[in-house]
């Protein structure tokens, strides 16, 4: 088995390379690092740490520095490959927002390239890729919900499902070039034939993410938290996700591989049983570490959701697939691998 993964030294991707290089496949990462140059500005850690891990952990992974808006460097690389798991992406809402003609080329765009070097392919690769919640954009924000204490709550429901509507919303930019990228999935799937599983997923988090403040806000509160650096909360703290275990979604994406579908769109969170507000995960980090974390609040920001959660019924039924890593679990876990870190200045 052969597996491309686009992205491949980020976050999940080098957990997507790690996962089927434990199982013997030929793993190739195509990534253009350059989440590596906003990590040196904004980050605590080694902003190329996942490229390190994987070449001290796993030499036979071939690492590729290439850019998925590079057509005509993408083509050869998909020819004989089995799975093409497509993490590659414009990941923060804010710079979709203050760049948005990156934010299109890198998702939109980028994501064209992956499918159309697919269909070229003779090896005819199934594709995973990498949607988001996002692309039900403002609408999620119509579901009534209750206010609590340290959160908030469905009022109506306990999640949403695949079908919950995409129109007449703001999306913002990075909501439109994951959506585009999501329909696309889609369309070559039924309209070419390829076999396509698109994961609308929630809060994604776990070791060797390397959170910044406006993207990956679970492992950016630990590891400012640890690094006692203070913390701006956007809107006031009751936001509430579902959260995945990185190694959860990893799963996930095999269970797809290796069904019998030929298309599928999944919401991919943490579920009902696997939420947290902002609030209650500074409670569980100052319980694991004994730090209270300085705080401040600002305005929310575009398009936030005050609630999402992934109803999971759907990947549950066709691909029986559910998460196995609660909050708690999960978070001992990553401060756990963020105390192992040397904190950059």
């Amino acid at each position: 088995m052969k597996v491309l993964v686009t992205g491949g030294m980020g976050f999940i991707g080098s957990h997507v390379a790690e996962f089927y290089a434990k199982r013997g496949a030929e793993v190739v990462c195509v990534d253009n690092l350059s989440r590596a140059e906003l990590l040196k500005r904004q980050s605590v850690v080694n902003p190329i740490y996942n490229h390190d891990y994987l070449e001290r952990n796993f030499p036979s992974v071939k690492l590729i520095k290439q850019d998925v808006r590079d057509f005509g460097a993408l083509l050869p690389l998909m020819q004989d490959v089995d799975l093409i798991v497509h993490t590659a992406a414009q990941t923060a809402v804010t710079t979709s927002v203050t760049d948005p003609g990156q934010d299109f080329t890198v998702n939109a765009q980028g994501t064209f390239n992956v499918l159309e070097a697919a269909r070229r392919s003779d090896s005819n690769p199934a594709i995973v890729y990498c949607s988001t919640n996002k692309v039900y954009g403002d609408n999620v924000n119509t579901v009534p919900v209750s206010e609590e204490d340290t959160r908030y709550r469905f009022a109506d429901r306990a999640g949403i499902t695949e079908v919950f509507s995409i129109d007449r919303c703001e999306h913002t930019p990075y909501g439109c070039s994951k959506l585009t990228g999501d329909l696309y999935v889609q369309d070559y799937g039924h309209l070419y034939g390829l076999r396509t599983g698109v994961f609308r997923m929630s809060c994604i988090y776990g070791t060797r993410q390397l959170g910044v403040a406006d993207q990956g806000w679970v492992m950016w509160f630990t590891l400012a938290t640890l690094s006692g650096q203070p913390l701006t909360i956007f809107g006031d703290g009751k936001q509430v996700r579902d959260v995945l275990y990185v190694t959860d979604l990893v799963e996930a994406y095999d269970a797809f591989y290796n069904s019998t579908l030929r298309q599928g769109v999944f919401n991919t969170g943490g579920g009902p049983d696997n939420t947290l507000s902002l609030l209650e995960l500074l409670d569980i980090l100052k319980e694991l570490t004994g730090i209270q974390s300085e705080l401040s609040f600002a305005d929310w920001r575009p398009s936030d959701q005050k609630v999402y959660i992934s109803d999971l019924s759907r990947i549950r039924d066709t691909l029986g697939w559910t998460p196995k890593i609660g909050p708690r679990e999960g978070m001992e876990r990553i401060v756990e691998w963020a105390r192992t870190l040397s904190m950059g200045e």
